[in-house]
Formats: C-alpha cells, structure tokens, sequence
C-alpha cells in the first residue's frame, strides 16, 4: 500500500494470492476467524438494522471483499493495479488509491477493515489515522497483522513488511490515530510452534521458495484450514497470549 512498485508487495505475489487465497489453509482458516469478529462487530453495531457501509484497505485481490460484502455495502482501495484489475474481474468495487490518503470524504464508512495492510505501511499511523478519518463516529475498525519480529520469514520478504508487531506496538500505533482499543488478541496459536519451527530451518537451510504462499501441503489443506479456523471458538471466549498473527478491533472516538 505505498507509492511505488518495489514498496508494493512484489508483482507475481498477487498473482500467486488470487491463485491460492480461496483454498490454501492460512487464508480460508483465516476467514473463518475474521467472519467470526465480523459477526459480533455488525451485530453490537447502532445502525445493524441497515446495511453499514463497509471500506476494505488494501483489498488485494478481493476475496476478503467478497467475504465483507456478506456484511455490508463492500468496496475495496488498493495501490497496485494487478490487484485492482483481479477484483473487476470478479465484479467488485475496488479503488486506486493509498492507505495513507484514501480517496474517500470524511466519515463515509461505519466499518474499515485492514487485513494484514499495516504492516506494509512506511508510516502505519499515518494510514490508522487516515482509516479514522473516513469512519462515521463510533464507526469500528478491524486489523490484523503479522505478529512478533522473530517470527519474520519468506513471506514477509516478498510481501515488502516493514514490520511485524507485538500487541502492544499495534494498539499503542491506533490509539495514536484516535481509536479506542474494544478487543486485542493474538491469533494462529495453532500452527506458531510449527511456523516458528519450518521459518528457523529455512533460515538455516538457505531456503527461499517464491513466496510461504506456495508451499501448500495439498494432502492435509483442508485439514489445516479447519483447524486454523476452529480457533474462532476459543477466541469468542478469551484473548490468545501469543500467536502468529493479532486481531484489533477498535471504535472511533
């Protein structure tokens, strides 16, 4: 979500996403836990009698936006043309245009979502305060992120990451942007030990696939994705003390 292609993730990554994000594990179980905050966040909503107006930051290649459109009213902003050009084909609404200045008036939206965008970000408050911008007052935002710097592998290198966040870096970088923290929690308990584990032999090993996205166990995908997405269970009922990933949901004030 920056300015130029070599800031953007790299070309052949969107292409590989559009190609796998409907069925590789990570993605579908990743879903699963997103529908599941997404539930409570429409259904605690003031105006969840309507249909709430809904803004995906760095939409990529859409399957997140048709996931959103089961919420609401969805439309997508995105830097890269690859990307934008796999939505229309899909038929969805996605605009050009930076986190860092949306190219949406003031208090458009009740809900933006930014699903593993933030972390792309040259100034990730900067993008957090434009994302407050354009919510209507008492409008929530969900993020999700990458978690912890010792976890950095492959894909956060062809994915062009700037960083990888603690939680408390996270929430510390939204209430900066004037949001009001309601839920924070890590995510991907479930696969951190085996993550931690192939990231460190990579490491060791010299390896470098094209991109994490690729290395896709096709015998025991399904498996992984539904147990991925089982932890949306668990997180209805506590907060994860660590994870692969964090979920923030947080209000405009």
């Amino acid at each position: 979500m920056n300015t130029t292609l070599p800031q953007e993730m790299e070309q052949h990554t969107y292409a590989i996403m559009n190609r796998v994000e409907d069925s590789h594990w990570w993605f579908v179980g990743r879903r699963l836990i997103l529908e599941s905050f997404l539930e409570d966040i429409v259904q605690s909503s003031k105006s969840k009698a309507q249909s709430p107006k809904i803004l995906d930051v760095g939409c990529g290649t859409g399957a997140n936006l048709e996931m959103l459109a089961n919420f609401g009213e969805a439309q997508g902003v995105d830097v890269s043309d690859d990307a934008l050009e796999f939505c229309k084909t899909k038929g969805l609404k996605a605009h050009k245009g930076l986190a860092e200045s949306l190219p949406f008036a003031d208090e458009s939206f009740d809900l933006v979502t930014a699903l593993d965008v933030v972390e792309h970000l040259d100034d990730d408050v900067a993008g957090l305060k434009e994302m407050n911008r354009v919510l209507r007052k008492d409008g929530k935002t969900l993020i999700f992120v990458p978690a912890f710097m010792w976890l950095w592998g492959v894909q956060d290198d062809v994915s062009n990451h700037r960083i990888r966040y603690t939680k408390k870096q996270i929430v510390e970088r939204l209430q900066k942007a004037g949001f009001e923290i309601e839920r924070a929690t890590y995510a991907n308990i479930t696969f951190f030990a085996p993550i931690l584990g192939g990231r460190t032999l990579m490491k060791l090993a010299g390896i470098k696939p094209e991109s994490e996205n690729n290395v896709n166990v096709s015998a025991l995908n399904s498996i992984f994705g539904k147990l991925f997405g089982a932890e949306r269970f668990w997180l209805k009922r506590a907060n994860f003390p660590f994870g692969v990933s964090i979920v923030v949901v947080a209000k405009k004030i």
